[in-house]
Parts: C-alpha cells; sequence; structure tokens
C-alpha cells in the first residue's frame, strides 16, 4: 500500500464521535450514517495495512506510530470530542507504548 499522508476532510457522510460518563460508567459514543461509518472504516483498514517500515522519515520517523486526527466539525459533527486513531506498534521497533496493557486472557 502506498503511503498518503492525511491531508483533512477524509471522512464523508455524519459521524459523531463522543464520550458519555456518569457514576458508574464511562464510554465512548459512535454513531454515523452509513457513509460516514464506512468512510471511518476504511481510514482505520487504511492505518491497519499500512507498513509503517516502509514510509519515508520525513513522514514517519522510527518509532513514531502512523495515527490521524478526527477534528469536531471537520471530519466530524461539531457536537464531537476530537479523536485521535492510531497503531498501537511503533515504526521500526514494533513496541507498544508505556501505558498499554493488554487484556486478561483468562
Amino acid at each position: 500500500m502506498e503511503y498518503k499522508p492525511k491531508t483533512g476532510n477524509e471522512i464523508d457522510g455524519h459521524l459523531d464521535i463522543f464520550s458519555y460518563q456518569n457514576d458508574d460508567e464511562s464510554k465512548i459514543m459512535i454513531h454515523g450514517n452509513p457513509e460516514g461509518l464506512r468512510s471511518l472504516a476504511i481510514l482505520l483498514l487504511q492505518i491497519a495495512d499500512l507498513n509503517q517500515d516502509d514510509v519515508d522519515e520525513k513522514y514517519l520517523p522510527i518509532g513514531a506510530r502512523e495515527h490521524y486526527h478526527l477534528r469536531p466539525n471537520i471530519e466530524l459533527a461539531k457536537s464531537s470530542d476530537e479523536v485521535i486513531v492510531g497503531r498501537l506498534d511503533a515504526k521500526g521497533k514494533g513496541d507498544f507504548y508505556d501505558r498499554y496493557e493488554p487484556k486478561n486472557r483468562d
């Protein structure tokens, strides 16, 4: 897959992403019309399928992770929170960041 730096406005359709919190729970809500959800799915697949090691270091240095900002009133609805979607594994190293805790496999 050829690397194409993101320039903004890649999300088509309607997409609203926001956090919901009350005393007992915290949730991230993702809602969209079919075009908006498909557009998000395509973006996620592009990030997942990217071979980070093949990306020129001027765009993605060693140790960095491919990521993309979804901004309210640009890619997302005005009512959305800003969202960053990205890779967990670092270019050239494959390691995850320190705060990551894998899920339990009991």
